[in-house]
């Protein structure tokens, strides 16, 4: 069995990111959804995954120099709203697991802060989070928080340096491009005792191929396609 994870929700079907991307994922019983961070300039959490508006909006800039009420006015693709972290962990409810990829700088700790009160007031577990980067500087200051809360290495070029990494962050997963894929290379990971989170598999000869492979997760823009 494979873990179906929605990718910025639904993004196939809805604008990405959005909080009717994710119900859509939701809808379409999907594991898992997974999610970008950005920190705004007033500190909240927000979910977006481009460093700036210019692609999804009518507005340009970087989204860390906009406030939370600046954000909140300015629609996604003319039609919908940039949600905040909390918004999303309160549309979720459990209802699946939530993968949260620290995109932006200094994501580390306000998400870190955020993840502990859902766990403490709101009876979140911490394997129904699980964090992921390319920043690595941010999923090394995250396993410096935590020790419980599962990390996963993202990389678009090495699984051998996404394993390496894996070790020093006392990780559990790699998400690997679905191109690095391997059979060596997904055996070595397993070997050492990592799952296998594969992005973003969309062509449905490209999801069959895949299968081949002992991985345990999918992401993808297309939840229904798997």
């Amino acid at each position: 069995m494979f873990y179906i994870i929605g990718h910025r929700g639904a993004s196939g079907h809805i604008a990405e990111n959005t909080l009717e991307s994710i119900q859509k994922a939701i809808d379409l019983k999907v594991h898992a959804i997974e999610i970008d961070v950005h920190v705004c300039e007033s500190g909240e959490v927000v979910v977006f995954h481009d460093f700036t508006l210019d692609r999804l909006t009518n507005t340009i800039g970087a989204i860390s120099n906009f406030s939370l009420d600046e954000l909140k006015n300015i629609k996604i693709k003319d039609e919908f709203q940039i949600p905040t972290l909390e918004e999303v962990l309160n549309l979720v409810d459990r209802k699946c697991w939530i993968n949260i990829e620290l995109k932006g700088e200094h994501t580390a700790l306000p998400v870190f802060e955020i993840l502990k009160k859902y766990i403490s007031e709101k009876h979140w577990q911490t394997n129904d989070f699980i964090i992921s980067s390319f920043q690595y500087s941010e999923l090394k200051a995250f396993s410096q928080l935590n020790s419980e809360i599962p990390i996963a290495v993202l990389t678009q070029a090495s699984i051998d340096q996404a394993i390496e990494l894996g070790v020093e962050f006392k990780a559990s997963a790699i998400h690997p491009h679905f191109s690095l894929l391997t059979k060596e290379s997904c055996d070595k990971a397993k070997e050492m005792g990592f799952k296998i989170n594969t992005w973003t598999v969309n062509n449905p000869e490209d999801i069959e191929h895949i299968k081949r492979f002992p991985i345990d997760g999918i992401i993808t823009d297309f939840p229904d396609r798997i």
